[in-house]
């Protein structure tokens, strides 16, 4: 099957009107009379939330009854990124204490202030450091700015003994990594961050630690590289998962390759009326089946299926370096007779994100063929919805969707237009 390819950022909202003369996405090339509102629909990547406190959105997640949210558990691989920081600094403090002041200063860069999974990995990192600082009952996300000396009201010091020694952990600086054109998690942004930070604070800086590795990697390769500085990311992207052979100090899986293939499973499985465990938790006729509580864990009441995490460091590395490639439990092609092809509308928030255009996207194509799915991968610009939304003109020639926001509060954004 032919890979459909993603959309130029710049195709204007022109194309949604010439897709009218396509044929429609059930195989038979006949035009479906679904009602658009009781397509199945998959929000995947993020997850339709209030921003500023996190409250899921239950309308969005509910919209039909063949709603579901396809992510990773979010908490869990926060733990294992704080953790992973920590127990490096136990087994270094000593070497990694550059200018021998007995304070191991960190900085941290922040995707966006308002996403459930950057909020999840400041906490995790700050309660595994024990520089966390709680406000209502839970860990405080906001960027200190800078705190050279200890007295952000943000965060706080803590210590650590390690060989009878006992250092102080230090929060030095943390921002939030967004662009004078509004886009976060810019890792253009954090290359230049890491620039100030290092003329401010030099040989202070211990450790480098990011929210994800598209940002890490940006610092890793401005600065943190030449002085040997570790650096700990998130997503194991197949550049920072090959960096570690350079000094990159780590990074988390969030299992991208059963994310993928969740996102077009659920739609598979809606589209054909079978139960929405079938290739899953149940295995399907062709033997595709995965593990709960090993590779993913469903919330029903949250109607969500969540990926497990898996830390990648220098003792495991080697296994990770392809983040592209399917994976072996679920890489059996459908019966085409039993699941014909079905035609999907799929966004990508950012055509420009790291994680999701080079591993994200790469194993969605080479799933969608696996579950004979025509996918249409339409490409943001990280900024607005509505560079994503006018390519939704005819939700009739589509008989799934899949939607990734840009901002988590914006699901009626999208199913406003399957309402119509």
């Amino acid at each position: 099957m032919k890979k459909s390819r993603i959309f130029p950022l710049l195709v204007g909202a022109a194309l949604s009107s010439s897709l009218v003369a396509c044929s429609s996405g059930s195989g038979s090339g006949n035009k479906t009379s679904v009602d658009n509102s009781k397509k199945p629909l998959v929000w995947f990547n993020r997850q339709p939330s209030n921003s500023s406190t996190g409250e899921l959105d239950k309308d969005a997640l509910n919209f039909n009854d063949k709603t579901y949210y396809v992510g990773f558990d979010a908490n869990q691989g926060a733990e294992l990124q704080g953790q992973m920081v920590l127990d490096y600094i136990k087994e270094n403090a000593a070497s990694m204490d550059r200018n021998g002041d007995g304070v191991i200063g960190y900085i941290l860069a922040i995707g966006d202030i308002g996403h459930n999974d950057s909020i999840a990995r400041t906490r995790g990192v700050r309660s595994a450091l024990g520089t966390g600082v709680e406000t209502d009952g839970v860990v405080d996300a906001s960027p200190i700015g800078t705190n050279a000396d200890g007295s952000s009201k943000i965060v706080q010091d803590s210590t650590i003994e390690v060989d009878g020694k006992e250092y102080t952990i230090r929060e030095l600086a943390a921002q939030e990594m967004k662009n004078s054109a509004g886009a976060t998690w810019d890792a253009a942004t954090a290359g230049n961050a890491i620039g100030t930070w290092a003329a401010s604070f030099g040989d202070e800086i211990d450790v480098v630690v990011s929210n994800n590795d598209g940002m890490g990697m940006s610092m890793f390769n401005a600065w943190a590289k030449e002085n040997e500085v570790p650096t700990f990311g998130y997503d194991a992207n197949s550049d920072a998962v090959a960096a570690i052979a350079e000094g990159y100090g780590g990074t988390i899986s969030q299992h991208a390759d059963v994310q993928a293939y969740l996102t077009l499973r659920v739609l598979r499985n809606a589209l054909d009326g079978v139960d929405i465990d079938t290739g899953i938790g149940t295995a399907d006729a062709a033997g595709n089946k995965l593990e709960e509580g090993v590779d993913y864990r469903y919330s029903a009441d949250e109607r969500s299926y969540y990926a497990l995490n898996i830390a990648i460091t220098a003792d495991n590395y080697k296994d990770f370096t392809d983040s592209t490639k399917v994976y072996s439990k679920v890489s059996n092609q459908l019966d085409a007779s039993k699941s014909p092809e079905k035609k999907v509308w799929l966004n990508i928030y950012n055509a420009s994100d790291n994680f999701l255009s080079s591993t994200y996207q790469p194993l969605l194509q080479n799933y969608d063929d696996l579950l004979n799915l025509k996918v249409e991968y339409i490409g943001g610009d990280g900024q607005t919805e509505s560079n994503i939304t006018n390519r939704l003109g005819n939700p009739g020639e589509y008989d799934a969707f899949a939607i990734n926001m840009v901002k988590t509060d914006n699901a009626a954004s999208y199913t406003s237009l399957l309402k119509q």
